[in-house]
């Protein structure tokens, strides 16, 4: 798949040639949140709103995905959120925007203890706003109407562990010798979390698989006995299932690759289902993650190579129909990132977009802020079109850009809409230093 760069467009000085007029006339220019309005309309009654963004560490993305999602919430009775962050991590937030008994103060004394780096993820200020929103949202529901906010991803192993275990003291002893069981074969290899247990895997006959699958089967069969709150129960069943599939991802997570991607995405598939299912069927998901996550991965290099995302699985096992994606992008700005993996964050200049990519080209439609629809006509102008399409990790290195962070991708196939903020600037993190021992989340990918 290699990218083209369209007639007439990416010269950077606002003419318009033929192929760009199609471009103009199916998008709108984004001035201010009303402008949201257009593209919750063409959202329509889709079950899965996928809000992506191009960094990790953008203001931007994160206050117009808030926007969106409040909308979203108030006009068409969405139901939760799901976002790319640690379940354990999520669901103390989620207690919080939902009222619950003993669940804290304030979102910022919540989020400043998430300390998996890149800590600035789900540690910012934009996020404190949204959750301090949800909760007066929420105060006026009740409690099987509010909107819950939990974290699909895989690596929180020992949370998840030190979660079940802490649960199972009060409901269940019998079963907590089954999660100590688990504790202990994971307990020699603490060090750097689940790196040190991905080295002793891949050098000799390694395994807690066994355990592992036992404390889910323990969990799973014995919870409907126990006498406590709906999303406490649920939560320890996710848990487990995080344990099992952060055990697998660990020990293949070595090799990096194809087979590590597939089973992280699959785990956020699998989560999703779940929390719909604990919904209710009919229930409606906003989603928050990276665009090599959200958008669809048939309409990139990643298909030919054997990755899944979550957005490709979503439509196939629900239908396009039912989905809503939403890429996002800029052309320059400043962003939050690091140099290496454990650095401390940094504020960080982002280069103008490449020649040719399509943050150029959406640059090139006179510099301004827009949303462009994926539309019959653009899809039939730009189907088989592949644009380099920028994505930044939570490691980055500017002045290396152009020799891997651009990604070759049929727009109109990956997303729905897309919005385009010219010139973007640094999201706002709560802390500055992270957690050095544990593994980064994001890891080894960056994505």
């Amino acid at each position: 798949m290699k990218p083209n760069v369209l007639g007439g467009l990416g010269n950077g000085n606002g003419s318009v040639g033929a192929d760009s007029k199609v471009l103009l006339r199916n998008s709108i220019e984004f001035n201010d949140v009303k402008d949201l309005d257009t593209l919750i309309e063409d959202i329509g009654d889709a079950q899965y709103v996928l809000l992506g963004e191009a960094t990790h560490g953008t203001h931007e993305y994160y206050s117009i995905r808030a926007q969106i999602t409040m909308k979203l919430i108030e006009k068409k009775g969405f139901s939760f959120i799901a976002v790319e962050g640690d379940w354990p991590d999520s669901y103390t937030l989620n207690r919080y925007v939902k009222n619950l008994p003993f669940s804290g103060k304030h979102a910022f004394n919540i989020l400043n203890q998430f300390n998996r780096w890149p800590t600035w993820m789900w540690a910012n200020w934009e996020v404190v706003a949204l959750a301090e929103w949800l909760k007066t949202h929420n105060a006026g529901f009740p409690q099987n109407r509010k909107v819950g906010f939990y974290g699909l991803d895989v690596y929180s192993l020992w949370e998840s562990m030190e979660a079940i275990i802490h649960y199972l003291k009060k409901v269940d002893t019998q079963a907590l010798e089954v999660a100590m069981k688990a504790f202990r074969c994971f307990e020699p290899y603490y060090e750097n979390e689940g790196r040190a247990y991905a080295h002793a895997a891949s050098s000799g006959p390694i395994s807690c698989e066994r355990e592992v699958i036992d404390l889910l089967m323990e969990i799973r069969n014995k919870s409907t006995h126990y006498n406590t709150d709906h999303d406490a129960v649920f939560s320890a069943q996710q848990n487990a299932q995080v344990i099992v599939n952060a055990e697998k991802y660990y020990r293949t997570m070595i090799k990096g690759g194809v087979e590590a991607w597939n089973i992280r995405d699959k785990h956020m598939m699998d989560t999703l289902n779940r929390l719909v299912q604990f919904y209710g069927r009919d229930s409606k998901v906003i989603i928050w993650g990276h665009n090599s996550h959200i958008g669809d991965a048939r309409a990139t290099e990643m298909a030919s190579e054997g990755q899944v995302n979550l957005g490709q699985l979503i439509r196939e096992q629900h239908g396009d129909q039912r989905v809503y994606a939403v890429g996002f992008g800029s052309n320059t700005g400043h962003v939050v990132a690091g140099r290496n993996w454990g650095d401390v964050m940094r504020v960080m200049h982002i280069p103008p977009a490449l020649k040719g990519s399509w943050e150029y080209i959406q640059h090139g439609l006179g510099a301004k802020d827009r949303i462009t629809f994926m539309t019959d006509e653009m899809k039939q102008k730009f189907e088989h079109a592949a644009f380099g399409h920028r994505a930044i990790g939570v490691v980055y290195h500017p002045q290396y850009e152009q020799y891997g962070n651009y990604i070759p991708s049929m727009i109109t196939r990956r997303y729905d809409a897309f919005i385009y903020i010219d010139t973007t600037t640094a999201l706002h993190p709560l802390h500055i230093e992270p957690d050095g021992q544990q593994v980064p989340g994001t890891y080894p990918f960056g994505f």
